[in-house]
Parts: structure tokens; C-alpha cells; sequence
């Protein structure tokens, strides 16, 4: 009861309520109470307001300015895309003089094995019935299932189409009878590479956005039952199943593919031995 009695009556215990006393005795301001203390803060105040007050008004003096270096940036741009699209179509005139030109030399405007080889080399636009296969990032492309077949050390698994997504896809296609394919506008060919440059794909060292529509020629109801049921096929339904991967296919009736922009030529050279066949090493016959 003793110890009750005592808690109820000292309730505040000694050191706390002698700590209150001297605080108000000192009192609470920690203001300096000097003249020169006071001045000192006075103007640090102010010094700080001015370092903001002239950084705001250098931000926007400057913010037209850099306003303007953007805009000239884009125009730049847009300038030289268009100066890069007028010489692409410029060669693509002169290819055509020059393979009219090579079938008046020959004086075989129809051969057919010329016609085959131009086709197999991508060297002309073609045009003929085909499928339409367009594959694009997930909606969520920073979410991706786990596991599946593009799981490896140091791979981000993502909803973000891969470059060795679209090679599956090519070369599905090639394999499923396809004659010639072309993605995004960019003919491939025999040598064509399709690569990573950090997250966009290039082909032929051009880089493509989503999403990638991949045109082939073929029989087209044949060449998308092939290429569905092949194992490249089923390696983008895992895509589409796991990673939200977005693809859509349909038969098309009629396709036009555009000239390879860019061919490699190769010659071959017989390789003729020195000494004629049949004849004895000291000459004699």
C-alpha cells in the first residue's frame, strides 16, 4: 500500500520534474540572444533565399533555350531520315536499271533459272499469296512468366520480344516452306543476321520497333499449318502462354516483298591444278 500511495503522489518522477523547472527557468527559444548572433542568421536567411531565387530565375531564362536546342535536335533528325529515305529509294532505282540492263546484255528477258536465282538471292521484289505473322511485346513488358524456354544465367526473363524469339520465328518459316520473308519491310536473305542492340532487334544492322510483322510468300494455308505445328511454332506459343508475348496469323492472298536493300556478291574460282592431270611428275609421258 506504502508503494501505491507513493506512486499516486509522485506521479512525475524527481530528475524529469527538476529537468522542467530549469527549462523553464532557460526558457525554450534556441534563438542566439546576441545582436551579432541574430544579424548572423539574418543574413545566412537571406543569402539562402537568394541562391534559390537566382536559381529559379536561371532555370527559367534557360529553359527556353534548351527548349529550342531540343526542337533543332528533332528537326535535325527528321531531316536526315528523310534525306537517308530519298537515297534508299535512289538505289533501288538504279538496281532496277542495272538488272534491266544485265537482261538486255543477256538478251534473256524470261529466262526462268535468272528468274529463280534473283528470287533465292532476294535480288527482286516478289509479290504472290502468303501468311502474316505479327509478334509484339506483352502489354505488362517489365512482367514475364518463369521458366519456359528462354530461362538461362543471366537472362532477363521479360514480356519484351527477343532477337532469339524472331530467329525462331524466321527460321520456322523458312523451314515450313516459306520463299521469301521479309520483316518489318527488310527483305532477308541467304546472309541476313538478326541481332541485339541492347533491347531493339536489327536486321542487317537496322534496327526495327514493335511490333514486327513478318511477311512470307508460300502457300499460305499450307505455310501456317507448317509453321504452327513445327517446334518453332510451339516455341512461340510458350512465348504467347508464359510471357504474354501478343502474335496474330492469317493467310493473305496477296503479299508484295520488297527488294533486299543490300546485296552481297561472291565469286567462285575453279581451283586449276598446276600440273595436268595423267602426266608423270618428271614430264615424261
Amino acid at each position: 500500500m506504502s508503494l501505491l500511495t507513493n506512486i499516486m503522489e509522485h506521479s512525475l518522477d524527481d530528475g524529469y520534474a527538476e529537468a522542467a523547472a530549469r527549462r523553464g527557468q532557460v526558457g525554450t527559444s534556441r534563438l542566439p540572444k546576441a545582436l551579432g548572433g541574430r544579424l548572423g542568421l539574418a543574413a545566412g536567411l537571406v543569402l539562402a533565399a537568394l541562391v534559390v531565387t537566382l536559381g529559379a530565375a536561371q532555370a527559367h531564362v534557360s529553359a527556353p533555350t534548351v527548349a529550342k536546342e531540343r526542337q533543332n535536335l528533332i528537326d535535325r533528325v527528321q531531316t536526315e531520315t528523310k534525306s537517308a529515305d530519298g537515297l534508299q529509294k535512289n538505289v533501288d532505282a538504279l538496281r532496277d536499271t542495272v538488272s534491266a540492263e544485265q537482261q538486255s546484255a543477256l538478251k534473256r528477258p524470261g529466262d526462268d533459272a535468272d528468274r529463280l536465282v534473283e528470287l533465292l538471292a532476294a535480288a527482286t521484289p516478289v509479290h504472290g499469296p502468303g501468311m502474316r505473322l505479327v509478334v509484339n511485346d506483352a502489354k505488362e513488358a517489365s512482367e514475364g512468366g518463369t521458366g519456359g524456354p528462354r530461362e538461362s544465367d543471366g537472362f532477363s526473363d521479360t514480356g519484351r520480344v527477343r532477337d532469339r524469339d524472331m530467329q525462331h520465328v524466321v527460321n520456322g518459316l523458312w523451314a515450313s516452306g516459306a520463299e521469301a520473308i521479309a520483316v518489318n519491310g527488310e527483305r532477308l536473305t541467304a546472309l541476313s543476321a538478326i541481332r541485339a542492340a541492347g533491347d531493339a532487334i536489327l536486321v542487317d544492322n537496322k534496327p526495327l520497333v514493335p511490333p514486327y510483322t513478318v511477311l512470307a510468300i508460300g502457300d499460305g494455308k499450307r505455310l501456317s499449318t507448317a509453321f504452327q505445328n513445327s517446334a518453332d511454332g510451339e516455341y512461340l506459343h510458350v512465348l504467347v502462354a508464359n510471357y504474354g508475348i501478343r502474335s496474330s496469323i492469317s493467310v493473305q492472298g496477296t503479299l508484295q516483298l520488297p527488294a533486299a536493300p543490300s546485296l552481297i556478291l561472291r565469286y567462285a574460282t575453279p581451283d586449276v591444278p598446276s600440273t595436268p592431270p595423267n602426266t608423270p611428275p618428271n614430264g615424261k609421258g
